[in-house]
């Protein structure tokens, strides 16, 4: 099992696919965009599937889930997903995304076996969208959530940040649109992730301040009092229930301690957390004819060094040289 020094035991893996995106939404990368990995840099598809099974099979990973940049963007994205969902354990699969082109991918990966999709959406507003993210894409995102919806992909999550200024006002009509489709809403704080490294922590909208512009116009209440276990998100029921919506605080609200995943970038890399400073390189080794055992020890070793949380708050914090969109969600 993949165990850390803490005792944590990661089961969660999140695969990034590719470091290229379709948007250049303003908290990940600039307008220009970032020089991609190099396609030889990338692992291959059956490289891929075969340290997910690893993960799956020797080292009680239970949840797998498909991140990029954009994974959309991926040519063998249905064919990595049904892979993944003949391992035996069959682990849970899901899809983390921008939802550009899911309208059109939707289908072919329910029947894959993707199991749900997290999509991300952060205003309902044409023009902030366009300001946000660079591109005029905001139908392309709203037909795609109805088409996971058509494909039984459900729940259908929403994610959002909201930024200071800029749409942070758009909160209540965000889970009134939520509510109105079905979707599960989770508003996230914003983390210093960007590539430009200009995150400030007084621009970031609070998991307190979050709370405190839904509650001037529903009724939350906790969804479990005896709290979260190793979900990042804190749920709230809506009006009562059972619509629910949920808040991760990252910065002010961290959830380290029970933290239960392990990464995966889309050049090999093993990442212990989402702020990792350093990685182990599980490429070279799978290039160079390691065997699963192998490979799996070198894995183990990597989870084993896991720091105790993530520092955001300690003076000597270093923002990682990698942004979101090379690390994956």
């Amino acid at each position: 099992m993949l165990v850390d020094s803490f005792g944590r035991v990661a089961t969660d893996l999140r695969v990034s696919l590719t470091d290229r995106c379709n948007l250049r939404c303003t908290y990940c990368m600039p307008p220009e965009g970032l020089d991609w990995l190099p396609k030889p840099d990338l692992l291959t598809a059956e490289e891929i599937t075969r340290l997910v099974a690893i993960g799956v099979e020797r080292l009680g990973v239970t949840e797998v889930r498909y991140t990029g940049g954009e994974p959309l963007l991926r040519r063998e994205l249905v064919e990595i997903v049904a892979a993944t969902t003949r391992l035996d354990p069959r682990p849970q699969v899901s899809l983390t995304t921008n939802g550009i082109g899911l309208a059109r991918l939707a289908a072919p990966l329910a029947e894959a076996g993707l199991d749900r999709v997290n999509v991300s959406l952060d205003t309902l507003d044409r023009d902030v969208f366009v300001r946000l993210a660079h591109r005029d894409r905001l139908r392309d995102v709203v037909d795609g959530l109805a088409a996971a919806e058509r494909a039984g992909l459900t729940p259908v999550k929403i994610n959002t940040v909201l930024m200071r200024g800029i749409n942070e006002h758009e909160a209540v009509p965000l889970l009134r649109f939520s509510l109105d489709h079905g979707y599960e809403l989770r508003f996230i704080e914003q983390m210093p992730l960007d590539a430009q490294h200009g995150w400030r922590r007084e621009d970031m909208v609070t998991a307190d301040e979050i709370l405190g512009l839904l509650k001037d116009s529903f009724d939350l209440s906790e969804d479990d009092p005896s709290g979260r276990g190793s979900a990042p998100a804190e749920l709230f029921l809506v009006n009562g229930g059972p619509a629910r919506v949920g808040v991760i605080g990252s910065v002010t609200r961290p959830f380290c301690g029970a933290c239960d995943r392990v990464r995966l970038t889309a050049d090999g890399q093993i990442r212990n957390c989402l702020f990792a400073t350093e990685e182990s390189d599980l490429r070279t080794a799978l290039r160079s004819g390691a065997s699963d055992e192998d490979l799996a020890s070198r894995w183990i070793a990597a989870v084993r060094g896991k720091k105790a949380g993530h520092g955001i708050d300690d003076p000597s914090f270093l923002q990682p040289s990698r942004p979101m969109s090379a690390i994956g969600g």
